[in-house]
């Protein structure tokens, strides 16, 4: 299915589909078409990336945090994005891709993707992302607020806390990289 295709049927599945709470989890079911596909005739690891997008879609519709980003002109950023693979997916296997917020400070989100077939961990991928509008980065505590959630994130995973130090050169940072 084209991919433009995959993204209208999600957007609309998600205006349609009951609306979770921001630290909720989203579920999209999906399938594997034909041109997911790599030369091994299983789902091509950039793919996975790609449908990762989707479920942070669904999530954003979903929490209602489409409107607000409409209406305030916000857009949803990358920093960063790791994915580590377990088993691939055949063509034309059904599979659930889950997706939720795990953590936030107050410029960073970051989102765990669940990759399940059967309830089989398939892959798992982790976002970290922000919102931007035209003059600048919009605080994580702000968006919260918009959603109803006041609360502070629990204390950081350890995962988290690793891949945050294992990103020294960013755009945050006053390390220069010219060892």
């Amino acid at each position: 299915m084209n991919l433009i295709l995959r993204m209208l049927r999600v957007w609309l599945a998600a205006l349609v589909g009951g609306r979770i709470a921001p630290l909720d989890e989203s579920v999209v079911r999906l399938r594997v078409w034909v041109n997911d596909l790599d030369t091994n005739l299983h789902m091509n690891n950039g793919r996975y990336l790609t449908i990762m997008d989707l479920g942070r879609l669904d999530f954003i519709v979903r929490t209602g945090l489409g409107w607000i980003m409409l209406k305030r002109r916000w857009r949803p950023m990358v920093g960063s994005a790791v994915i580590r693979f377990r088993r691939g997916l055949a063509p034309f296997e059904r599979y659930e891709l889950k997706t939720r917020v795990v953590w936030w400070d107050d410029k960073w989100f970051w989102i765990e993707q669940r990759f399940e077939r059967a309830g089989d961990l398939v892959a798992i991928g982790a976002v970290k992302g922000l919102f931007r509008q035209s003059t600048g980065n919009v605080p994580t505590p702000e968006v919260l607020a918009l959603l109803g959630v006041h609360e502070r994130p629990g204390a950081i995973p350890d995962w988290i806390a690793a891949w945050r130090d294992a990103e020294p050169f960013s755009a945050d940072s006053t390390a220069v990289a010219t060892q």
